[in-house]
Formats: structure tokens, sequence, C-alpha cells
């Protein structure tokens, strides 16, 4: 499982704090925990993270190694808005099957099971994350999703991380004209690969780019495709590539 680190956000103004900054509704926390993400000003992406409501407080969970730059540009961005930022002792436990009473269903797809945040750390979690993941195409940051990634060709529509209509936040025009003005001709796609490649190895179409290999489980795999280019044979490496379309 890869390393999470649970903060937890403080004061009064936290809830339109990250609403001015995060792609998803805050206000969805009544109902329940949501899947967001901070982009740049030009629309790219930047980090991912789960919120959830803790009484007063909201506790975030993010990948470890991009804990630190988020708590940095967190407390950029509040300048004097009463909210504060706090490492808490908290670890991610993960599972399929019921949902413990402590758990709740991850918001980007229910295929990926519950996710609860407990004092020790998890021992017995033998779940094939990655397996499901490119089963179900979920991304992960420093794999999928990186500093290039604009976040509707990581199919965060779908996985329930963007809102349309809760107005501004840090990114969200270019965001908007990519739904509205544009129709997507790169993104995240499931891929059928004859043989093991390493993680990044471009994928090729009569000779030209046409995306890039990621996560693989067995002889599937992620990949970021253009899609004008994914309807004849490809290569990666010394394998054969081919989309899957029936999601």
């Amino acid at each position: 499982m890869n390393q999470r680190r649970i903060l937890r956000l403080t004061g009064s103004d936290t809830k339109i704090f990250l609403q001015g900054l995060v792609t998803n509704d805050v206000a969805k926390l009544e109902k329940g925990p949501i899947y967001a993400a901070i982009l740049t000003p030009q629309g790219k992406f930047m980090v991912d993270f789960f919120l959830m409501a803790d009484g007063e407080s909201i506790l975030l969970d993010v990948a470890s190694d991009a804990a630190d730059a988020l708590v940095q540009r967190l407390n950029m961005y509040k300048l004097r808005a009463d909210v504060s930022v706090e490492a808490t002792g908290l670890h991610l436990h993960r599972g399929l099957g019921d949902v413990p009473a402590d758990g709740y269903i991850d918001p980007r797809n229910a295929h990926m099971g519950w996710r609860a945040y407990r004092e020790g750390p998890q021992t017995d979690d033998t779940t094939d994350w990655d397996a499901l993941r490119v089963d179900h195409m979920i991304p992960e940051t420093g794999r999928e999703l990186t500093p290039d990634s604009f976040i509707l060709e990581m199919g965060f529509e779908r996985l329930n991380g963007v809102d349309f209509r809760k107005g501004c936040y840090v990114g969200q025009e270019v965001t908007a004209r990519m739904k509205h003005k544009t129709e997507l001709r790169k993104g995240l796609a499931k891929i059928e690969i004859s043989a093991p490649v390493v993680l990044g190895t471009e994928i090729s179409a009569d000779g030209k780019p046409a995306g890039t290999v990621f996560t693989q489980s067995g002889t599937h795999a992620l990949a970021y495709l253009r899609y004008d280019r994914a309807r004849t044979a490809m290569q990666a490496g010394g394998a054969s590539v081919k989309m899957v379309t029936d999601g």
C-alpha cells in the first residue's frame, strides 16, 4: 500500500478557504467524504486527496510524499484566514467487503472498497490495489497523475473529483473550458499489453508517439493515449498494445 499522511484542518474559515481552492464542492462533506485536487492557476494537476468532516475539523488524506508540499501550499494560500493545518497520528486502513463503522466507501469508485483512519498502522491488507486501479481506471499521484496532467483527461469527472457548479477555484477557468468547449483528444485509457515494460515506456503507432504506459497488472495497464493514434496497432518497447474500449 502506498503510504498516506492524514492531516487535520481546523479554524472558522476552513470550509470557505477550501471551497475557493479545491476542485470539488466542500458543501458535499455534509453528506460524506469527497475526492478532490488542487490545481495550478494554469489548470494543471498539483495534488489529489480525500476530505472527511470530523466534528468541527476536516481530515485530509494525501500521499505521504506530496504532504509537505501540500502543507506549504495551503499555508501560502491561507494568508490571514483562520485555518490551521496540523499532523495527526492517524493511519489509513483499507479493505473490501462490509464497511466498518468508522469507514467510508471510496468516493472515486465503490469497487475501490472502504477507507478508515485509525491510531495504528494497518498490517492485514493483502489486496492488490494496483490491479483494482487498472481494472477501474483509477489514476494515482506520482504514476499517472503528474504535473503535466489535466484532471479531465485523467477521468476526474468520472471519479467524482470535480464539481462544475460550485463556482471559482484555482485552475477552474481552464477546467471549465476543457469541459464545455473542447473534445478531449488525449487521456487516461486501459490497454492490453503483451509483455511487461518499464513504467513510462513510450507507446508508438505507425512510428509516431501515441502515449505512455503507466501501472501494469497482468496483461492490462493504464496508459495516457492520443485517441486518434490509438485506433491502429501500437507498440511499447517490445510489447504489442491495444486499447480496451469496454471500460
